[in-house]
């Protein structure tokens, strides 16, 4: 996890005897405190509590919060379910619902020391490096997706069924409840997307921001060591989860976090057409029939989480100092998402 010396609001005095009360620290060594880099909805800090342990202190942001945002208790939840699974996650060490403790609930998780890559195109390394750092991003959501999610206690996690239909409804409810406007292409996808939701459904344990930044490589191998930022985690369509971050070959490396434009041979990368059959490869499913679709659901729905974070800058409740900026690649995203739902229509 990459970090920032910082000043952080967080409480350190009661957050102290609090961990000390649950046998996570102790009187002879006060807690340190950093703001981990990155990341525009759930505050996330370091704990540094002497004695070699280190954890991480995830909480809810201030302020008024749209409802089933920030779903902590949730992240919590399904990490410790996947303890014991192929799925890398951190150990999870406790919750806390207490909003007089440090304003919010909050969870403390064990600190992974790895790598978190934030540009796609994996700067400085090999091109075999690429190449094993992109296999192993499909081996782990393919395992993810394998998860007997009612075998580890996720039966209640989320409905079965429609997830793609609910989650249109659910993000279009959001953009229309804003103060914010929306741009054309998004009011286009808001009335195009449920009427053309293909045919045929399944259910999985679907991770909902599944890309390279919410992962954690070990210091020196191409292996996550964890998976990170369960908030939109939920029962969902595995091939919806897949193609969020399938989103990044669409998307301008110079626009935001995407590969798109780049010459993927060149530097080693898979296209995605090879990425989507190693995942068909290793789970027995065939997107390529609605890819397109699947695409352009994805791009509406990062839109729309993109014209949150606006939304919560505007109100003054957002997390991060860029989340203006953030928030002006909502348009952008969501005329890539029109362009995949044209290109889609004229395929059939």
């Amino acid at each position: 996890m990459s970090e920032k010396n910082t000043n952080t609001t967080l409480p350190a005095e009661a957050l102290w005897a609090y961990l000390q009360g649950k046998g996570l620290a102790d009187a002879q060594h006060p807690l340190e405190v950093r703001v981990l880099a990155g990341g525009q909805s759930n505050p996330t800090f370091r704990i540094d509590a002497g004695n070699g342990r280190h954890y991480v202190l995830r909480k809810k942001p201030p302020g008024a919060l749209i409802a089933s945002a920030h779903a902590i208790d949730r992240e919590f939840r399904v990490m410790k379910a996947l303890a014991d699974t192929g799925v890398p996650v951190p150990r999870m060490l406790d919750y806390c619902e207490d909003t007089d403790l440090i304003g919010t609930p909050f969870y403390v998780m064990e600190f992974l020391d790895g790598r978190v890559f934030m540009d796609q195109s994996l700067p400085g390394m090999s091109n075999a490096g690429r190449l094993a750092i992109y296999r192993e991003m499909n081996r782990v959501i393919a395992g993810l997706h394998a998860v007997d999610y009612k075998a580890v206690g996720l039966a209640d996690y989320g409905k079965e069924g429609n997830y793609i239909g609910r989650q249109i409804a659910r993000w279009t409810r959001q953009c229309k409840e804003s103060t914010l406007p929306v741009s054309e292409s998004m009011h286009k996808l808001m009335d195009w997307l449920p009427e053309n939701l293909p045919a045929g459904d399944e259910t999985t344990l679907v991770h909902g921001d599944y890309r390279l930044d919410n992962l954690i490589f070990h210091p020196t191998e191409a292996r996550v060591i964890g998976v990170l930022d369960w908030e939109l985690s939920t029962l969902g369509h595995p091939l919806a989860d897949l193609s969020y971050q399938c989103m990044g070959w669409r998307i301008p490396h110079d626009l935001w976090r995407g590969i798109g434009g780049l010459d993927l041979a060149k530097l080693g990368i898979p296209s995605e057409e090879q990425y989507v059959k190693w995942y068909g490869d290793a789970t027995g499913r065939d997107a390529a029939g609605h890819w397109d679709f699947y695409i352009a659901y994805n791009l509406f729905r990062m839109a729309a989480i993109l014209h949150g974070i606006a939304q919560r800058a505007a109100d003054g409740n957002a997390t991060a100092d860029d989340a203006v900026e953030t928030g002006r690649k909502a348009g952008p995203l969501a005329d890539l998402g029109w362009q995949a739902a044209e290109r889609y229509m004229a395929s059939r």
